[in-house]
């Protein structure tokens, strides 16, 4: 199994890092792809740690929309502080999360904007794929995208919670969609509907922990060793073996990230 996204670099895992490590080992995971601020100086610190205990993470590094604000000034200095870090990292596969988050407009979307184009650029020029955020943003997303040639790119919408449409616009773009725990809450019924119809060479599943623990573990802390209840759901509303879901999933992110 894989955790395409995952949190691991934060403070929530710090006190009991070795055993949430150790449980995802015993749950048999190969990768874990961490996500981590360009800016906190703390949280990349701390992913050195991750790195020396667990070889096979890998990492996504990247300003994400909330945080777009510090670089209001000068939004290309927020690819420049993305490069120095992904320099800095041999294990770094992706420059993400990065996007564009109006339901909390922590960051004034022009330049949540400016700081998505400026990270898209890097990764085009660096050559990685890039890990998206969307929050009720979906067609400015979609036209930055478009604007900076970002099918070249590649890369994945990350926790995707839009419909069967905007599926099809991921799709159709050249990208993955990753699904995590909210795939198992029964009120989810139009993301439910896209798991069961994103091909499977286009399906990644993720936990995005601490956040968003899958049903039975909802309302506790996430980690990475929950990602399997990610992929037995899905292979539920497929009609198939959870095997057949992970075994994709693995497959999907290898080709995606090179790790």
């Amino acid at each position: 199994m894989v955790d395409s996204h995952c949190h691991l670099a934060g403070p929530e895992f710090a006190a009991d890092l070795d055993a949430v490590i150790a449980r995802a080992r015993t749950a048999g995971l190969v990768h874990a792809f961490v996500i981590l601020a360009a800016e906190n100086a703390e949280e990349l610190a701390r992913a050195d740690g991750i790195a020396a205990r667990w070889p096979d993470v890998r990492f996504a590094i990247g300003v994400h929309p909330h945080t777009a604000r510090t670089f209001a000034r000068d939004p290309a200095a927020a690819a420049r502080e993305v490069d120095a870090a992904l320099a800095a990292r041999p294990l770094a596969r992706a420059v993400g999360e990065i996007g564009l988050d109006y339901h909390y407009d922590f960051s004034p979307r022009d330049t949540q904007q400016a700081v998505f184009r400026e990270q898209i650029r890097l990764a085009a020029r660096r050559r990685l794929p890039i890990v998206i955020h969307t929050r009720e943003a979906e067609d400015d997303t979609f036209r930055i995208l478009g604007e900076e040639g970002a099918g070249r790119v590649g890369g994945v919408f990350h926790c995707f919670t839009g419909d069967r449409r905007m599926a099809q616009r991921v799709l159709d773009l050249g990208f993955y969609v990753s699904l995590a725990g909210i795939v198992t809450f029964p009120r989810a019924q139009a993301l439910r509907e896209v798991a069961a119809m994103v091909p499977l060479e286009r399906l990644l599943v993720e936990t995005d922990s601490p956040y968003l623990a899958p049903v039975p573990h909802r309302g506790t802390r996430n980690e990475p060793a929950h990602v399997g209840r990610v992929a037995e759901a899905i292979a539920e509303l497929r009609g198939t073996d959870g095997s057949v879901v992970t075994a994709a999933a693995v497959e999907n992110f290898r080709r995606l990230f090179n790790p």
